[in-house]
């Protein structure tokens, strides 16, 4: 496995693997998918195995702490240095989970992230999925006051010593 820079042609797999992984009112649109990686080809990275797609994370470095809805709408653009890194996603293909696919996208991002002075990474989800961000060093801070969906999620952050 090989972890790369997102790929236009990479855009099929990504949507198959984000319909997989949410529900409709969840999932991103193919037009969102688009802008994403236009605007944020450093900070969306794609796990793969030759060229099949086994999981990505995309989300932009802002000045923002936290996700807000209406980033999901228009896509921010990175910053070149500072802020924070969000992840709108982490996906990972049903034929890759248990494997750690998404532990290493969350750290390749991680990585990135530290060496543009970056000054944490944070990101929206569900309660089920607590236990495997905190797992990753994730802390959970709370209740987000986001709606997207009509779900409850929860801010989880990690923030690293500079």
């Amino acid at each position: 496995m090989e972890i790369t820079p997102v790929k236009l042609t990479d855009l099929p797999q990504i949507m198959a693997i984000e319909k997989a992984g949410f529900s409709s009112a969840e999932a991103g649109t193919e037009a969102a998918y688009r802008e994403r990686i236009a605007k944020l080809g450093e900070t969306f990275l794609v796990a793969r195995d030759r060229a099949v797609v086994l999981g990505f994370i995309v989300g932009p470095a802002t000045g923002a702490r936290y996700i807000a809805d209406e980033m999901f709408t228009t896509t921010p653009t990175n910053l070149e240095r500072g802020g924070h890194q969000l992840v709108f996603t982490l996906a990972v293909s049903p034929l890759a989970r248990h494997q750690r696919v998404g532990s290493q996208l969350l750290a390749a991002l991680e990585a990135d992230a530290r060496a543009k002075g970056r000054l944490s990474m944070s990101l929206t989800c569900l309660e089920r999925l607590v236990p495997f961000y905190e797992r990753n060093g994730f802390v959970n801070q709370g209740v987000a006051e986001s709606q997207h969906a009509g779900e409850t999620w929860y801010n989880l952050e990690k923030v690293w010593d500079q």
